[in-house]
C-alpha cells in the first residue's frame, strides 16, 4: 500500500519518527496526549519523508544533467555532487552545498505531491479562514535522537500565507536538508546524506509577533539538576532567542514546589537585554526585525502567573516522555503567547540530548591555578577552562580562515557557523543567552562558551592569546595564556561518611552543580554573597532608602 504525502498532526505519534521527524512526531504525540491534560498546541498537517523522497526521485532541475545530457534525479545529482567532499575544505563544502540547493529549489514538486499539498492547506482554510498565517517547519527522519541533535540544522520559515508561498517554502525546507552546517554535521557524526529525508510540519502560526515567545528546558542546561525548569523569552516571534540576536529573560522554576500552595516555586528572574524583536512582515519577507519599544525593553515578558502555566506544562510534557521512554527524558520545548488574547502555547517539544545522555558518576573539575587580568565576561555555558588565539569574525564569509584550536570571537552564531565551531578550543559572543545557537551547540561538542559579553569583538583583537573559565555562573575571558589543572572523579569510588556531611554555599549560582558532590545537603549558604550577587544592593540602602536619598549620595 503506498504510504501518503500528507498526514494530519494529531494523527502521527512518536512511533512515526521515520515517516515524519522528531519534530512532527512529537507535536502529534503530544496533541494526542498531552494537550488533553490541558496544554495548549496549535493543530496542522505534515508533509512526510514519503513526499520527500518522491520529490528527489522524481524530479529534474537545468543542472542535474550528466556529462552526456540526459537528466539525472535529484536524488542521483546529490549523490553524485557530494561524493568524495572533504566537510574540511569550507570553501568546496560551500560550492557543492550551494549547488544541490539550488537544483532542489529551482526544481518542480510532483504534481501528485503538489495538489496533496495544496488540498491540505485548503482545509486549513476552512478551519481557520483564507490566506491563513502557518509556520513551515523542517523535520529531519534522523532529528532528535540521542546522541545527536540536528535543532537547527534545517529551515523554519514563518508567516506563511496562500498555497504558492506555502509550495514555495516546502522546496525550500527540503533545499535545507543540505546546507552546509548540515552537510558538515552528517558527515562528522557518520550518517549517509541519503539515507536522511525531510519531513515538513505545517502548524498554524501563533501571533507571538504582536505577543512574547520563548524557549523552556526541564533540566538545568549547565549542571544537569533535574529538579529546575528553565524559561527564556523575548517579545516577539522566538528566532530572536535561538540567533542569539538578544540576550533574552531568564526565569528559574523549583519542580518539587510546583504542587505546593504554600512555597513559591519560582527561584528567580533576571530581565535580559531585548533591545530587539521580529514581528511579521509584508511581501516577499513574511518577518522583520526592529527596536524593541522602550517600556517593553525594561519589562518582564511574562507574569508570574504565566512562568508557572509554562513551567507545569513542561513538567506535564516531561512526565509523559519519561514514561514513554521509561527513563528520565528531559525536554527542550518552544512556547509562545498570542498577543491577541493572551493564549500561551507549546509550539514544538524534543528530548534533550547533552544532559540526559551524561554520565553523572563522572565528575570533571577544571581548577584556574594562574591569576590574570579579565578582558571580558558573560554567561557561562559547560564548566570547564581552555585556553587559546583570539579569532575575531563578524561574518560567515570569512570562516574560511579559521584555524584548528583558535578560540571563536563573534557577535552571534546560528547554523552556518557549524563547521567551525567544532574547530573551536573555545567560543565567546557579543550577544545571545544560555539557549542561543551558540550556547546549544557548545554545550553539545563540550567546549567552554561565554555568551552575552556585549563588548568581546571590541575588545578582543585577533592574535590575542586569551584563556576562557566558565567554570563560574559568570564566564570570564582573561589574558594570556593562563595555568590550569583538569581532574576527573568518579563518584562511585567515593565512599559517603555516616556522618551527614553538608556542604557551605558562597556562591548560590553553584548551587545545582554542586548538588552532585556525595554530601546530604547544604549546611550554610553565604547571606552576604547573596547579597553582593543577586541583588547587587545593600541592606541599609533598602531600610533606610528615603533618608539617604535625601542625604543626596
Amino acid at each position: 500500500m503506498k504510504k501518503p504525502f500528507i498526514l494530519q498532526m494529531d494523527k502521527v505519534s512518536i512511533g512515526d519518527v521515520s515517516e515524519v521527524g522528531g519534530k512532527n512526531a512529537s507535536l502529534g504525540e503530544m496533541l494526542q496526549h498531552v494537550k488533553p491534560k490541558g496544554v495548549n498546541i496549535p493543530d496542522g498537517f505534515v508533509i512526510t519523508a514519503t513526499a520527500y523522497r518522491h520529490f528527489v526521485s522524481t524530479s529534474h532541475t537545468s543542472n542535474s544533467k550528466s556529462q552526456k545530457g540526459d537528466t539525472k534525479s535529484l536524488a542521483d545529482f546529490i549523490q553524485s555532487t557530494l561524493k568524495g567532499l572533504d566537510t574540511k575544505n569550507l570553501a568546496d563544502l560551500r560550492k557543492k552545498g550551494e549547488e544541490v540547493r539550488a537544483a532542489i529549489r529551482t526544481a518542480q514538486l510532483p504534481a501528485d505531491l503538489e495538489a496533496d499539498i495544496r488540498a491540505a492547506y485548503m482545509r486549513m482554510e476552512k478551519q481557520y479562514g483564507a490566506s491563513v498565517d502557518v509556520a513551515v517547519r523542517s523535520s529531519a527522519t534522523a532529528e532528535d535522537l540521542p546522541g545527536a541533535s540536528f535543532a537547527g540544522q534545517q529551515e523554519t520559515y514563518l508567516n506563511i500565507r496562500g498555497q504558492k508561498e506555502l509550495i514555495d517554502a516546502t522546496k525550500r525546507c527540503f533545499a535545507s536538508l543540505f546546507t552546509d552546517r548540515a552537510i558538515s554535521y552528517r558527515h562528522d557524526k557518520g550518517f549517509d546524506h541519503m539515507q536522511i529525508a525531510l519531513s515538513i510540519g505545517v502548524q498554524k502560526m501563533v501571533r507571538s509577533d504582536k505577543g512574547v515567545s520563548g524557549i523552556m528546558f526541564t533540566v538545568d542546561t549547565e549542571s544537569g539538576f533535574k529538579d529546575i525548569v528553565n524559561i527564556n523569552g523575548t517579545w516577539g516571534l522566538g528566532e530572536m532567542i535561538v540567533q542569539g540576536e538578544i540576550i533574552p529573560d531568564e526565569f528559574l522554576v523549583y519542580k518539587p514546589f510546583l504542587d505546593n500552595k504554600k512555597l513559591d516555586p519560582i527561584i528567580s528572574k533576571k530581565k535580559g537585554k531585548k533591545e530587539k524583536m521580529m514581528i511579521y512582515a509584508m511581501g516577499a519577507t513574511p518577518t522583520k526585525i526592529i527596536p524593541t519599544p522602550q517600556e517593553k525593553r525594561h519589562a518582564f515578558v511574562l507574569s508570574d502567573a504565566e512562568i508557572l502555566q509554562l513551567a507545569r506544562w513542561g513538567k506535564l510534557i516531561e512526565e509523559h516522555y519519561t514514561h514513554v521512554h521509561k527513563k528520565w527524558t528531559p525536554m527542550d520545548t518552544e512556547w509562545a503567547k498570542d498577543g491577541r488574547d493572551g493564549t500561551l502555547y507549546i509550539v514544538q517539544a524534543r528530548p534533550e540530548t547533552v544532559q540526559a545522555s551524561r554520565d553523572f558518576t563522572k565528575l570533571v573539575e577544571y581548577r584556574r591555578t594562574q591569576e590574570g587580568e579579565e578582558n571580558v565576561s558573560g554567561a557561562s555555558v559547560g564548566s570547564a577552562v581552555a585556553s587559546g588565539t583570539a579569532h575575531v569574525i563578524l561574518d560567515t564569509k570569512n570562516i574560511g580562515a579559521f584555524k584548528q584550536g583558535e578560540v571563536l570571537v563573534t557577535g552571534m552564531t546560528d547554523p552556518d557557523w557549524e563547521p567551525i565551531m567544532k574547530m573551536a578550543a573555545a567560543i565567546v559572543t557579543d550577544k545571545g543567552g544560555r539557549t542561543s545557537h551558540a550556547a546549544i551547540v557548545s554545550r553539545e561538542l563540550g567546549i567552554p562558551c561565554i555568551v552575552g559579553t556585549e563588548l568581546a569583538t571590541k575588545k578582543i583583537k585577533t592574535g590575542d592569546v586569551v584563556t576562557v573559565d566558565t567554570t563560574g555562573s559568570e564566564g570570564i575571558v582573561l589574558r594570556g595564556n593562563l595555568k590550569f589543572e583538569k581532574t576527573q572523579h568518579d563518584m562511585k569510588k567515593i565512599k559517603v561518611p555516616a556522618v551527614h556531611l553538608m556542604v557551605n554555599i558562597a556562591t548560590p549560582d553553584t548551587a545545582f552543580e554542586k548538588s552532585f558532590l556525595p554530601a546530604t545537603g547544604v549546611g550554610l549558604a553565604r547571606e552576604e554573597f547573596i547579597i553582593a550577587s543577586d541583588i547587587g544592593i545593600h541592606p541599609s540602602l533598602l531600610v533606610d532608602f528615603e533618608k539617604i536619598k535625601s542625604k543626596n549620595f
